[in-house]
Protein backbone atom coordinates (compact mmCIF):
# COMPACT_ATOMS: atom_id res chain seq x y z
CA UNK A 1 0.00 0.00 0.00
CA UNK A 2 1.19 3.60 -0.52
CA UNK A 3 3.49 5.19 2.05
CA UNK A 4 2.95 8.16 4.29
CA UNK A 5 5.96 10.48 4.62
CA UNK A 6 6.63 12.72 7.62
CA UNK A 7 9.33 15.42 7.74
CA UNK A 8 10.16 16.90 11.13
CA UNK A 9 11.17 20.57 11.28
CA UNK A 10 12.11 21.17 14.94
CA UNK A 11 12.47 24.97 14.77
CA UNK A 12 10.19 27.51 16.44
CA UNK A 13 10.04 31.26 16.89
CA UNK A 14 9.47 30.63 20.60
CA UNK A 15 9.18 27.50 22.76
CA UNK A 16 5.66 27.18 24.17
CA UNK A 17 5.61 26.38 27.87
CA UNK A 18 3.38 23.30 27.44
CA UNK A 19 5.42 21.82 24.56
CA UNK A 20 7.02 18.40 25.12
CA UNK A 21 8.20 17.89 21.53
CA UNK A 22 11.82 17.74 20.35
CA UNK A 23 11.67 21.32 19.08
CA UNK A 24 13.18 24.62 20.20
CA UNK A 25 14.43 28.04 19.14
CA UNK A 26 17.66 27.85 17.11
CA UNK A 27 19.77 30.26 15.10
CA UNK A 28 18.77 30.43 11.44
CA UNK A 29 22.37 29.41 10.65
CA UNK A 30 21.41 25.88 11.74
CA UNK A 31 18.51 25.64 9.26
CA UNK A 32 20.64 25.03 6.15
CA UNK A 33 22.70 22.26 7.80
CA UNK A 34 19.52 20.60 8.98
CA UNK A 35 17.85 20.70 5.55
CA UNK A 36 21.05 19.27 4.04
CA UNK A 37 20.90 16.31 6.42
CA UNK A 38 17.19 15.65 5.87
CA UNK A 39 17.63 15.72 2.09
CA UNK A 40 20.60 13.35 2.35
CA UNK A 41 18.46 10.93 4.38
CA UNK A 42 15.68 11.06 1.80
CA UNK A 43 18.14 10.29 -0.99
CA UNK A 44 19.52 7.24 0.87
CA UNK A 45 16.12 5.76 1.74
CA UNK A 46 16.61 2.55 -0.32
CA UNK A 47 19.85 1.80 1.52
CA UNK A 48 18.20 2.50 4.88
CA UNK A 49 15.30 0.17 4.05
CA UNK A 50 17.73 -2.61 3.14
CA UNK A 51 19.67 -2.04 6.35
CA UNK A 52 16.48 -2.14 8.45
CA UNK A 53 15.21 -5.29 6.70
CA UNK A 54 11.95 -3.79 5.47
CA UNK A 55 9.98 -3.58 2.24
CA UNK A 56 9.92 -0.17 0.57
CA UNK A 57 7.21 1.00 -1.80
CA UNK A 58 7.81 4.01 -4.06
CA UNK A 59 4.22 5.31 -4.06
CA UNK A 60 3.19 7.99 -1.55
CA UNK A 61 -0.31 9.23 -0.79
CA UNK A 62 0.37 11.48 2.21
CA UNK A 63 3.18 13.92 2.99
CA UNK A 64 3.24 15.81 6.28
CA UNK A 65 5.66 18.57 7.34
CA UNK A 66 5.39 18.95 11.10
CA UNK A 67 7.29 20.57 13.86
CA UNK A 68 8.13 22.75 15.43
CA UNK A 69 7.08 25.24 12.84
CA UNK A 70 8.06 24.28 9.28
CA UNK A 71 7.13 27.75 8.02
CA UNK A 72 10.02 29.36 9.92
CA UNK A 73 12.20 27.93 7.11
CA UNK A 74 12.54 30.24 4.13
CA UNK A 75 10.70 29.40 0.94
CA UNK A 76 13.84 28.08 -0.80
CA UNK A 77 14.52 25.61 2.01
CA UNK A 78 10.93 24.40 2.01
CA UNK A 79 10.99 24.06 -1.76
CA UNK A 80 14.18 21.99 -1.57
CA UNK A 81 12.48 19.53 0.78
CA UNK A 82 9.52 19.12 -1.59
CA UNK A 83 11.78 18.73 -4.65
CA UNK A 84 13.90 16.09 -2.90
CA UNK A 85 10.85 14.06 -1.93
CA UNK A 86 9.60 14.09 -5.53
CA UNK A 87 13.02 12.95 -6.75
CA UNK A 88 12.93 9.79 -4.63
CA UNK A 89 9.21 8.96 -4.34
CA UNK A 90 6.18 8.89 -6.63
CA UNK A 91 3.46 11.14 -5.21
CA UNK A 92 0.07 9.89 -6.35
CA UNK A 93 -2.44 12.40 -7.77
CA UNK A 94 -4.60 12.14 -4.64
CA UNK A 95 -1.69 12.72 -2.23
CA UNK A 96 -2.60 14.77 0.82
CA UNK A 97 0.20 17.30 1.43
CA UNK A 98 0.03 18.97 4.84
CA UNK A 99 2.20 21.70 6.35
CA UNK A 100 1.95 22.76 10.00
CA UNK A 101 2.06 26.52 10.53
CA UNK A 102 2.17 28.79 13.54
CA UNK A 103 -0.18 31.74 12.99
CA UNK A 104 1.81 34.74 11.86
CA UNK A 105 4.54 32.80 10.01
CA UNK A 106 2.91 32.80 6.56
CA UNK A 107 5.08 35.28 4.68
CA UNK A 108 4.06 36.13 1.11
CA UNK A 109 6.96 34.00 -0.20
CA UNK A 110 5.99 30.96 1.87
CA UNK A 111 2.33 31.39 0.97
CA UNK A 112 3.23 31.47 -2.72
CA UNK A 113 5.19 28.23 -2.31
CA UNK A 114 2.34 26.52 -0.46
CA UNK A 115 -0.17 27.31 -3.19
CA UNK A 116 1.98 25.33 -5.68
CA UNK A 117 1.21 21.85 -4.38
CA UNK A 118 0.29 21.95 -0.69
CA UNK A 119 -3.40 21.13 -0.25
CA UNK A 120 -3.77 21.08 3.55
CA UNK A 121 -2.52 23.37 6.33
CA UNK A 122 -2.65 22.81 10.09
CA UNK A 123 -2.65 25.94 12.25
CA UNK A 124 -1.45 25.69 15.87
CA UNK A 125 -3.95 28.15 17.32
CA UNK A 126 -4.55 26.50 20.75
CA UNK A 127 -6.84 29.35 21.90
CA UNK A 128 -8.80 32.21 20.34
CA UNK A 129 -8.50 34.13 23.62
CA UNK A 130 -5.42 36.35 23.46
CA UNK A 131 -4.65 36.18 27.19
CA UNK A 132 -4.61 32.37 27.14
CA UNK A 133 -2.43 32.18 24.04
CA UNK A 134 0.07 34.71 25.45
CA UNK A 135 0.24 32.92 28.82
CA UNK A 136 1.86 29.84 27.21
CA UNK A 137 4.21 31.73 24.91
CA UNK A 138 2.17 31.90 21.70
CA UNK A 139 3.03 35.02 19.71
CA UNK A 140 -0.18 35.40 17.72
CA UNK A 141 -3.51 37.02 18.46
CA UNK A 142 -7.02 36.05 17.41
CA UNK A 143 -6.90 38.56 14.55
CA UNK A 144 -3.73 36.88 13.23
CA UNK A 145 -5.54 33.56 12.92
CA UNK A 146 -8.50 35.05 11.09
CA UNK A 147 -6.16 36.82 8.66
CA UNK A 148 -4.10 33.67 8.00
CA UNK A 149 -7.20 31.60 7.25
CA UNK A 150 -8.48 34.25 4.85
CA UNK A 151 -5.11 34.44 3.06
CA UNK A 152 -4.90 30.64 2.74
CA UNK A 153 -8.36 30.52 1.21
CA UNK A 154 -7.48 33.26 -1.25
CA UNK A 155 -4.66 31.12 -2.67
CA UNK A 156 -6.93 28.08 -2.91
CA UNK A 157 -6.10 26.18 0.31
CA UNK A 158 -9.39 25.52 2.08
CA UNK A 159 -8.55 22.18 3.75
CA UNK A 160 -7.45 23.73 7.04
CA UNK A 161 -7.08 22.22 10.51
CA UNK A 162 -7.08 24.26 13.71
CA UNK A 163 -5.57 22.92 16.94
CA UNK A 164 -7.15 23.79 20.30
CA UNK A 165 -5.94 22.84 23.79
CA UNK A 166 -8.29 22.36 26.75
CA UNK A 167 -6.71 23.16 30.12
CA UNK A 168 -4.55 26.19 29.32
CA UNK A 169 -3.80 28.74 32.07
CA UNK A 170 -6.66 31.19 32.74
CA UNK A 171 -9.11 29.02 30.76
CA UNK A 172 -12.71 29.01 32.00
CA UNK A 173 -15.95 27.47 30.81
CA UNK A 174 -16.84 30.82 29.21
CA UNK A 175 -13.48 31.40 27.51
CA UNK A 176 -13.38 27.82 26.20
CA UNK A 177 -16.85 28.26 24.77
CA UNK A 178 -15.53 31.36 22.98
CA UNK A 179 -12.69 29.37 21.38
CA UNK A 180 -14.93 26.49 20.29
CA UNK A 181 -17.58 28.82 18.91
CA UNK A 182 -14.87 30.79 17.09
CA UNK A 183 -13.46 27.73 15.33
CA UNK A 184 -16.95 26.64 14.29
CA UNK A 185 -17.73 30.11 12.95
CA UNK A 186 -14.44 30.08 11.03
CA UNK A 187 -15.81 27.22 8.93
CA UNK A 188 -12.63 25.12 8.82
CA UNK A 189 -13.30 21.44 7.99
CA UNK A 190 -10.99 19.90 10.60
CA UNK A 191 -10.38 20.61 14.29
CA UNK A 192 -8.02 18.90 16.74
CA UNK A 193 -8.77 19.19 20.46
CA UNK A 194 -6.11 18.14 22.95
CA UNK A 195 -6.20 18.08 26.73
CA UNK A 196 -3.17 19.73 28.34
CA UNK A 197 -0.49 17.14 29.13
CA UNK A 198 1.12 17.37 32.55
CA UNK A 199 4.57 15.75 32.42
CA UNK A 200 8.20 16.51 33.08
CA UNK A 201 8.97 17.05 29.39
CA UNK A 202 7.60 20.60 29.37
CA UNK A 203 8.31 23.65 31.51
CA UNK A 204 4.64 24.12 32.41
CA UNK A 205 4.24 20.43 33.21
CA UNK A 206 7.25 20.44 35.55
CA UNK A 207 5.95 23.54 37.30
CA UNK A 208 2.51 21.96 37.75
CA UNK A 209 4.02 18.81 39.20
CA UNK A 210 6.12 20.91 41.58
CA UNK A 211 3.08 22.97 42.63
CA UNK A 212 4.74 26.21 41.58
CA UNK A 213 3.46 29.44 40.06
CA UNK A 214 5.83 30.07 37.14
CA UNK A 215 4.40 30.01 33.61
CA UNK A 216 0.93 30.80 35.05
CA UNK A 217 0.78 27.25 36.44
CA UNK A 218 -1.48 28.32 39.33
CA UNK A 219 -4.09 29.40 36.76
CA UNK A 220 -4.31 25.99 35.05
CA UNK A 221 -7.77 24.38 35.37
CA UNK A 222 -7.93 21.15 37.38
CA UNK A 223 -8.27 17.77 35.66
CA UNK A 224 -12.02 17.59 36.23
CA UNK A 225 -12.66 20.96 34.59
CA UNK A 226 -10.29 20.13 31.73
CA UNK A 227 -12.23 16.90 31.08
CA UNK A 228 -15.49 18.87 31.15
CA UNK A 229 -14.08 21.34 28.61
CA UNK A 230 -13.08 18.48 26.32
CA UNK A 231 -16.55 16.92 26.53
CA UNK A 232 -18.14 20.32 25.84
CA UNK A 233 -16.03 20.66 22.68
CA UNK A 234 -17.01 17.14 21.57
CA UNK A 235 -20.71 17.99 21.89
CA UNK A 236 -20.46 21.41 20.21
CA UNK A 237 -18.32 20.24 17.28
CA UNK A 238 -20.44 17.16 16.63
CA UNK A 239 -23.60 19.28 16.70
CA UNK A 240 -22.00 21.63 14.15
CA UNK A 241 -21.31 18.77 11.72
CA UNK A 242 -17.62 18.54 12.57
CA UNK A 243 -17.81 14.93 13.69
CA UNK A 244 -15.40 13.26 16.06
CA UNK A 245 -13.58 10.39 14.35
CA UNK A 246 -10.64 9.96 16.77
CA UNK A 247 -10.02 10.82 20.42
CA UNK A 248 -8.62 14.27 19.60
CA UNK A 249 -9.79 14.82 16.01
CA UNK A 250 -12.96 16.11 14.39
CA UNK A 251 -13.77 16.63 10.72
CA UNK A 252 -16.50 17.32 8.24
CA UNK A 253 -17.22 14.33 6.01
CA UNK A 254 -14.32 13.64 3.67
CA UNK A 255 -11.81 15.88 5.50
CA UNK A 256 -10.33 13.35 7.94
CA UNK A 257 -6.52 13.51 8.15
CA UNK A 258 -5.36 10.82 5.74
CA UNK A 259 -1.83 10.98 7.11
CA UNK A 260 -2.79 10.45 10.74
CA UNK A 261 -5.15 7.65 9.74
CA UNK A 262 -2.04 5.78 8.59
CA UNK A 263 -0.72 5.79 12.15
CA UNK A 264 -3.99 4.66 13.71
CA UNK A 265 -4.59 1.88 11.16
CA UNK A 266 -0.95 0.69 11.08
CA UNK A 267 -0.25 1.54 7.46
CA UNK A 268 3.43 2.00 6.48
CA UNK A 269 5.10 5.37 6.92
CA UNK A 270 8.57 6.90 6.84
CA UNK A 271 9.83 9.75 9.00
CA UNK A 272 12.76 12.08 8.31
CA UNK A 273 14.42 14.60 10.61
CA UNK A 274 14.86 14.93 14.38
CA UNK A 275 12.83 12.49 16.50
CA UNK A 276 11.11 11.10 13.40
CA UNK A 277 9.58 7.63 13.51
CA UNK A 278 9.00 5.06 10.78
CA UNK A 279 7.11 1.79 10.48
CA UNK A 280 7.49 -0.46 7.46
CA UNK A 281 6.43 -4.05 6.88
CA UNK A 282 9.18 -6.55 7.54
CA UNK A 283 10.92 -8.29 4.68
CA UNK A 284 11.07 -11.38 6.92
CA UNK A 285 8.01 -13.56 7.39
CA UNK A 286 8.94 -14.04 11.05
CA UNK A 287 8.17 -10.40 11.92
CA UNK A 288 5.13 -8.25 11.27
CA UNK A 289 6.97 -4.93 10.90
CA UNK A 290 10.02 -2.92 11.88
CA UNK A 291 9.91 0.44 13.63
CA UNK A 292 12.91 2.75 13.57
CA UNK A 293 13.53 6.30 14.72
CA UNK A 294 16.10 9.07 14.65
CA UNK A 295 17.74 10.81 17.59
CA UNK A 296 15.71 13.45 19.45
CA UNK A 297 18.85 15.59 19.74
CA UNK A 298 19.37 18.09 16.92
CA UNK A 299 23.14 18.02 17.36
CA UNK A 300 23.29 14.22 17.27
CA UNK A 301 20.92 13.98 14.33
CA UNK A 302 22.87 16.45 12.18
CA UNK A 303 26.08 14.63 13.14
CA UNK A 304 24.69 11.39 11.70
CA UNK A 305 23.56 9.42 14.77
CA UNK A 306 22.50 5.83 14.06
CA UNK A 307 18.84 4.86 13.82
CA UNK A 308 17.11 3.07 16.67
CA UNK A 309 15.52 -0.17 15.38
CA UNK A 310 12.70 -2.16 16.99
CA UNK A 311 11.28 -5.40 15.65
CA UNK A 312 7.51 -5.80 15.85
CA UNK A 313 6.42 -9.39 16.38
CA UNK A 314 2.96 -10.58 15.43
CA UNK A 315 1.77 -10.54 19.09
CA UNK A 316 3.10 -6.99 19.45
CA UNK A 317 1.37 -6.02 16.20
CA UNK A 318 -1.94 -7.27 17.62
CA UNK A 319 -1.41 -5.12 20.72
CA UNK A 320 -0.75 -2.11 18.50
CA UNK A 321 -3.88 -2.86 16.49
CA UNK A 322 -5.93 -2.47 19.66
CA UNK A 323 -4.05 0.54 21.08
CA UNK A 324 -4.16 2.48 17.83
CA UNK A 325 -7.44 1.25 16.38
CA UNK A 326 -9.40 2.00 19.54
CA UNK A 327 -8.39 5.65 19.22
CA UNK A 328 -10.79 5.83 16.28
CA UNK A 329 -14.50 6.28 16.96
CA UNK A 330 -15.24 3.39 14.64
CA UNK A 331 -13.03 1.18 16.81
CA UNK A 332 -11.70 -2.18 15.70
CA UNK A 333 -13.33 -5.11 13.94
CA UNK A 334 -12.52 -8.35 15.73
CA UNK A 335 -13.29 -10.46 12.67
CA UNK A 336 -10.68 -8.61 10.60
CA UNK A 337 -8.13 -8.93 13.38
CA UNK A 338 -8.94 -12.62 13.59
CA UNK A 339 -8.32 -13.04 9.86
CA UNK A 340 -4.91 -11.41 10.21
CA UNK A 341 -3.69 -12.75 13.53
CA UNK A 342 -5.82 -15.84 14.18
CA UNK A 343 -8.99 -16.42 16.21
CA UNK A 344 -6.99 -17.97 19.06
CA UNK A 345 -5.09 -14.73 19.59
CA UNK A 346 -8.35 -12.74 19.68
CA UNK A 347 -9.77 -15.16 22.25
CA UNK A 348 -6.79 -14.36 24.47
CA UNK A 349 -8.11 -10.82 24.99
CA UNK A 350 -11.81 -11.72 25.29
CA UNK A 351 -11.72 -11.53 29.10
CA UNK A 352 -10.26 -8.02 29.21
CA UNK A 353 -12.74 -6.90 26.54
CA UNK A 354 -15.61 -8.19 28.70
CA UNK A 355 -14.21 -6.42 31.78
CA UNK A 356 -13.81 -3.10 29.96
CA UNK A 357 -17.31 -3.34 28.49
CA UNK A 358 -18.73 -4.06 31.97
CA UNK A 359 -16.83 -1.04 33.32
CA UNK A 360 -18.42 1.18 30.68
CA UNK A 361 -15.11 1.96 29.00
CA UNK A 362 -15.79 -0.04 25.81
CA UNK A 363 -18.88 -0.62 23.70
CA UNK A 364 -19.51 -3.61 21.45
CA UNK A 365 -21.80 -3.93 18.45
CA UNK A 366 -21.51 -7.29 16.75
CA UNK A 367 -17.80 -7.85 16.14
CA UNK A 368 -16.96 -4.13 16.43
CA UNK A 369 -15.44 -2.80 19.66
CA UNK A 370 -14.87 0.88 20.39
CA UNK A 371 -14.23 3.26 23.26
CA UNK A 372 -17.24 4.73 25.02
CA UNK A 373 -17.42 8.46 25.75
CA UNK A 374 -16.06 7.75 29.23
CA UNK A 375 -13.44 5.45 27.74
CA UNK A 376 -12.04 8.28 25.62
CA UNK A 377 -11.39 10.29 28.78
CA UNK A 378 -9.68 7.28 30.37
CA UNK A 379 -8.11 5.87 27.22
CA UNK A 380 -4.66 5.40 28.79
CA UNK A 381 -6.19 3.13 31.45
CA UNK A 382 -7.93 1.13 28.73
CA UNK A 383 -4.71 0.67 26.77
CA UNK A 384 -2.80 -0.35 29.91
CA UNK A 385 -5.28 -3.19 30.47
CA UNK A 386 -4.29 -4.71 27.14
CA UNK A 387 -0.65 -4.63 28.21
CA UNK A 388 -1.48 -6.20 31.57
CA UNK A 389 -3.41 -9.04 29.97
CA UNK A 390 -0.66 -9.66 27.42
CA UNK A 391 -2.74 -8.87 24.34
CA UNK A 392 -1.44 -10.88 21.46
CA UNK A 393 -0.27 -13.78 23.65
CA UNK A 394 -2.18 -16.95 22.74
CA UNK A 395 -4.39 -18.40 25.49
CA UNK A 396 -3.02 -21.55 27.14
Amino acid sequence: MPLGLYISVPFCRTKCTYCNFASDVFSRAVFARYVDRVCADIHTTPETAHQMGVRLEPDVDSLYLGGGTPTVLDSQQLERLFVTVRQEFRLLPETEITVECAPGTLTPEVLELLRCGVNRVSLGVQSFVDQEAASVGRLHKRATVLDDVARLRRVGISNINVDLIAGLPHQTVESWKESVESVIALGVPHVSVYMLEVDEDSRLGRELIAGGTKYHAHFVPDEELTADLYETACAQLNAAGIAQYEISNFARLGFESQHNLKYWTRQPYLGFGVDAHSMLLSASGELDAVRFSTSDSLEQYVAGAALNRTEVSRPAALEESFFLGLRLNRGVELAKLGERFGDREIEAVSLVLTELISAGLLERQGDKVRLSSRGRLLSNEVFERFLECGAGTPAR
